[in-house]
C-alpha cells in the first residue's frame, strides 16, 4: 500500500522540490506592553514513585496542577513502546484521541475559512482533495525511507499495548511538518552567565493550548539496551505517547530547540516534503549523537524538509548554535554570525537568540532587551522571571536546560481541569535533576 502511496506522492508533490514559498515581510503581533514577570515559585521536589511494570517505571514530579508524569523505559524499541503503551495507557490513548479530534476540527475550519487554523495552506488543499487520512498516509509514505526502523518498532509496541492502529500514531507524528507554529530559543554562555560558567539554553514552544496536548504532560526517559545499536539514555520532554522530539536532553549533555518559520527570507531557498521529519532528526541527535560535531554532521548531511530554526547545545564544551534549516540550507550560527541581520536583532556577545520567527522584529527586540538587562546574571530563575514571561513565549510547553548543574526547568500549559494562568510561561516551573533520571535502575520484576 505504501509503495502505491509513494508513487502517488511523487507525482503529486514533485513540484515541491523546485518551489519557493511566498515570502512574507514580517511576523504579526507583538508582546503585550503590560506583560508581567513570572513570580511563581520554582517547584523543586523529588519525583514520587507511582508504579512499575516490566520494562517501565512511572513517577510523578511537581505539585498540584503543576505536576508531570515521568516515564522510564528499558529494552528494545518494541519493548519500550509496549511498556509505554501499558503503563500510561489511559493518558496515551487520551492524547491520541483528543489531538486527532482537534486536528479534524481545525481541518474543517481551515478549509471552510471560518478560522485561520494552524495548518499550512498547501496541506489544507491536499486534505480537501484527498481526505485527512489519505493526505497524512501520503506524507508518511514519502518520509518512510528516511525514518529509522526503531520508530516503527516503537510505534508497533504502543499500538499492540493500546489497540490504536499504527497508522494513527504515524499520522499524528507528522503533524509538526504541516503546521504553523511560532516558538523561541536562546543559548547563553561565558560572560552572559554568573561566573562565566556553563551553558543555559531555552526552548519555548508556542502552539495550540487547547488541542488536548496540555492535558498529558510527560517526560519520557529512554534507557535503551546497551548491547544494541539503539543509542544512549535521553529524555523527551513532551506528552504521553509523543515519540518524536520537540524538547529534550540527553545523557551526552546535548539538548535541542526548534522554531517553525512562517516568515522566511530568500536565503532559505527551497522546501521539500521528501526527507526526515524534523522531530525524528532532533530525536536522533538526542538518542545517538555524542558531540556537537555529530549533530552538525547529521543536520548538514541529512535529507532536510521544511523551513525551521533549530538549536543545538553541547554542555560538555558549553557551545550553542542555532541552525537556519530548510531543504536547501543548514546554516549554523554563533553569536558573531547570527542572522537575520537588522537593528531589531542586535548581536549580543556569547548569546544566540531568536524570538518567534525568522523575520520577527517585535519579539526579537523585546527578547534582546530582556537578555541584555540580565547580562552577566542570566540564570534559569532570572530568565523564567524576566525573559520568557515578558517576551510572552512558550505558551504550550517551555524548558530551560541548565547544563552546568545538569538540571532542567519545565512548565506546561494549563490543563482543562486545572487552575492558574493558561500559558506555560506564566506558570510555576518544575526543576528536574537529569543526573538522577539517567541513573534510574530498571524494575525488578
Amino acid at each position: 500500500m505504501y509503495k502505491i502511496l509513494s508513487l502517488i506522492a511523487i507525482l503529486f508533490f514533485s513540484f515541491f522540490n523546485d518551489l519557493k514559498f511566498a515570502q512574507a515581510a514580517y511576523c504579526n503581533g507583538k508582546p503585550s506592553p503590560n506583560a508581567q514577570p513570572n513570580l511563581n515559585p520554582i517547584i523543586n521536589e523529588k519525583p514520587t514513585f507511582v508504579k512499575e511494570i516490566k520494562n517501565a517505571k512511572l513517577y510523578r514530579i511537581g505539585t498540584g496542577d503543576d505536576s508531570i508524569n515521568v516515564v522510564h523505559l528499558w529494552g528494545t524499541p518494541y519493548e519500550m513502546g509496549f511498556a509505554h503503551g501499558t503503563i500510561v495507557k489511559q493518558e496515551l490513548t487520551g492524547l491520541i484521541e483528543a489531538f486527532w479530534k482537534y486536528m479534524e476540527s481545525e481541518i474543517i475550519s481551515g478549509i471552510n475559512g471560518t478560522t485561520k487554523g494552524f495548518f499550512r495552506p498547501d496541506f489544507l488543499k491536499r486534505v480537501a482533495d484527498l481526505g485527512l487520512d489519505v493526505a497524512l498516509d501520503i506524507e508518511n509514505a514519502i518520509t518512510e525511507r528516511y525514518t529509522g526502523t526503531y520508530f516503527h518498532d516503537e510505534i508497533k509496541g504502543m499500538s499492540d499495548a493500546t489497540g490504536i492502529e499504527e497508522k494513527k500514531f504515524r499520522r499524528i507524528h507528522l503533524i509538526g511538518e504541516l503546521t504553523k507554529g511560532s516558538c523561541s530559543m536562546f543559548g547563553a554562555w561565558g560572560s552572559a552567565l554568573p561566573n562565566s560558567k556553563g551553558l543555559l539554553q531555552l526552548r519555548a514552544l508556542d502552539w495550540v493550548v487547547d488541542g488536548g496536548l496540555q492535558n498529558f504532560p510527560e517526560i519520557t526517559v529512554y534507557h535503551p539496551n546497551k548491547n544494541d545499536k539503539n543509542g544512549h539514555d535521553f529524555a523527551n520532554i513532551g506528552w504521553s505517547g509523543w515519540i518524536g522530539s520537540i524538547q529534550g536532553y540527553s545523557s551526552a549533555k546535548l539538548a535541542i530547540s526548534e522554531i517553525g518559520v512562517s516568515y522566511p527570507d530568500e536565503s532559505f531557498g527551497k522546501e521539500s516534503r521528501f526527507g526526515t521529519p524534523f522531530t525524528y532528526a532532533l530525536r536522533d541527535i538526542l538518542q545517538f549523537d555524542e558531540t556537537f560535531n555529530d549533530a552538525f554532521n547529521r543536520l548538514t548531511k541529512g535529507k532536510r524538509t521544511c523551513n525551521l530554526i533549530l538549536g543545538v547545545g553541547d554542555g560538555k564544551i558549553n557551545k550553542f548554535n542555532s541552525v537556519q534549516y530548510s531543504a536547501s540550507v543548514a546554516n549554523f550560527m554563533n553569536d558573531t554570525t547570527l542572522k537575520p541581520e537588522g537593528d531589531w536583532h542586535p548581536k549580543i556577545k556569547n548569546v544566540v537568540y531568536h524570538g518567534m520567527d525568522w523575520l520577527c522584529p517585535s519579539f526579537n527586540e523585546v527578547m534582546a532587551t530582556q537578555i541584555s538587562k540580565l547580562y552577566g546574571n542570566l540564570t534559569p530563575e532570572n530568565a523564567i522571571r524576566d525573559v520568557t514571561s515578558i517576551v510572552q513565549t512558550g505558551s504550550l510547553l517551555i524548558t530551560y536546560y541548565d547544563f552546568y548543574n545538569d538540571v532542567i526547568y519545565t512548565a506546561n500549559a494549563r490543563g482543562d481541569n486545572e487552575h492558574g494562568p493558561r500559558n506555560a510561561f506564566d506558570r510555576s516551573f518544575v526543576k528536574v535533576n537529569m543526573t538522577e533520571l539517567f541513573a534510574e535502575q530498571p524494575p525488578t520484576n
